[in-house]
């Protein structure tokens, strides 16, 4: 049935705005899938490696400018749950951006940090916004045993945190600075160099294969601070499959090829194309994220329509996401001129934006650590009867991709009410 599926899907011939980077366009040599092979003798092995992996890590260290690049087969996931195990063993306190994926919640239960949040700023609360540098100063200056700043830039609508502000305040207080980059692998390789590594954070979790032509999985943690580099790879054993997939691994080297050849220069032409169709948009008087954002990144805020999806379909077009307000486009070399100008008719074809704001995020107070609450026993229970009782998950609409409330959080007045603005039907609690 799933394989069926994607075979309808794939006959629709949609020009594809979202990952994978590679846009199913004939990157990858036909042989690739018969390599599905183990670790053998001549293979090497990801948590061992001396061989043919460790020199692509190598070669991956060198394109992204890092002291250890450590290539992870699970995903993005598998690169944060390493990088979080390696900066939980200086200290469990951790100061996070309240904007972090889920996975990234996830690794605080399992590794017993706490968190403590910081909401992001939206100048003008279309989009997620940024976090300040005045106030992760003042987190810093207020709580000593924080231990690590973790930042997600880009977000998913393209907004870049200013890394090099926070990457001075953090070392400035002798603390790490973590960045979940999974969407912006490509960023150290455009006309200016915006890869966090480069800008001064400690450690990155790429997710190479959304930007970049890699096979769905292929992600890397990149280390640029020496002192955590040692334990990089037993970091990432703890949580990792012991049976990681060989096509995946070798489309990462098959993406250094294409980078250290032809791929840089094909970066920087998308980016240009990518600023055409970002004119025609503001020209449409569709609002996009303002401030520094990811140059192969199209966000734009849609005027109100029943149907978004339906809409960009009926022009051949497959948007990343579409949330009722916001739609997103992920560009790539990979993609077609075909593709853009698509793209370019369905932009010229609206007018204006929806300017609902959405509501203000707030704290609510914790009654349990996450990964109290996370362990516990839990049971769902419809929205209307949840007030006072402890989240068991987070709750994140998206948009904005705030989440709402955080296990461990009491489910409060203010917390209700968003839950119920968002529509949210039902939530996950510990039990009573």
């Amino acid at each position: 049935m799933l394989y069926s599926q994607l075979v309808i899907h794939q006959k629709k011939d949609y020009a594809p705005f979202h990952t994978p980077g590679h846009k199913n366009a004939g990157f990858f040599p036909p042989n690739l899938l018969s390599l599905d092979f183990t670790e053998l003798p001549d293979t090497d092995a990801l948590y061992e490696a001396q061989g043919a992996i460790q020199a692509t890590e190598h070669r991956l260290a060198q394109l992204f400018g890092a002291k250890r690049s450590v290539i992870s087969a699970g995903g993005c996931t598998l690169a944060i749950q390493a990088m979080l195990r390696l900066a939980s063993q200086r200290g469990k306190k951790l100061l996070l951006a309240r904007n972090s994926h889920r996975s990234a919640v996830n690794a605080c239960a399992l590794l017993g940090i706490t968190p403590q949040w910081i909401l992001p700023q939206s100048e003008d609360g279309f989009f997620t916004g940024r976090i300040s540098p005045q106030d992760v100063e003042q987190a810093l200056k207020d709580d000593n045993d924080i231990t690590a700043l973790y930042v997600t830039s880009p977000n998913y609508y393209g907004e870049l945190a200013d890394i090099p502000t926070l990457a001075a305040i953090c070392h400035q207080y002798g603390k790490l600075l973590l960045v979940d980059n999974a969407h912006g692998s490509h960023l150290a390789f455009l006309s200016k160099n915006q890869h966090p590594l480069h800008l001064g954070a400690d450690m990155s979790a790429c997710s190479l294969h959304k930007t970049l032509p890699v096979l769905t999985g292929g992600a890397v943690l990149n280390i640029g601070n020496e002192s955590l580099t040692d334990n990089a790879k037993s970091a990432m054993s703890l949580f990792g499959s012991t049976s990681p997939s060989y096509p995946v691994m070798a489309s990462i080297d098959l993406c250094c090829d294409y980078m250290e050849r032809e791929g840089i220069q094909a970066y920087r032409q998308s980016e240009e194309r990518v600023a055409v169709i970002r004119q025609l948009a503001a020209k449409q008087g569709l609002l996009q994220p303002s401030g520094l954002c990811d140059p192969l990144r199209i966000c734009i805020r849609m005027p109100a329509m029943d149907d978004q999806t339906a809409f960009f379909h009926a022009y051949g077009i497959e948007p990343e996401f579409c949330d009722g307000r916001n739609a997103v486009f992920i560009c790539t070399p990979f993609n077609r001129e075909r593709d853009f100008q698509r793209l370019e008719t369905a932009l010229a074809a609206m007018q204006g934006s929806c300017r609902d704001t959405y509501p203000v995020p707030v704290l609510p107070p914790t009654a349990l650590s996450p990964r109290e609450a996370v362990l516990a026993e839990q049971e769902r229970i419809p929205t209307e009867q949840a007030l006072g009782r402890i989240a068991g998950e987070s709750v994140c609409p998206c948009p904005p991709g705030i989440p709402v409330v955080m296990p461990g959080e009491v489910i409060d007045r203010q917390v209700m009410l968003q839950l119920q603005q968002y529509h949210v039907a039902s939530i996950q609690t510990v039990k009573s």
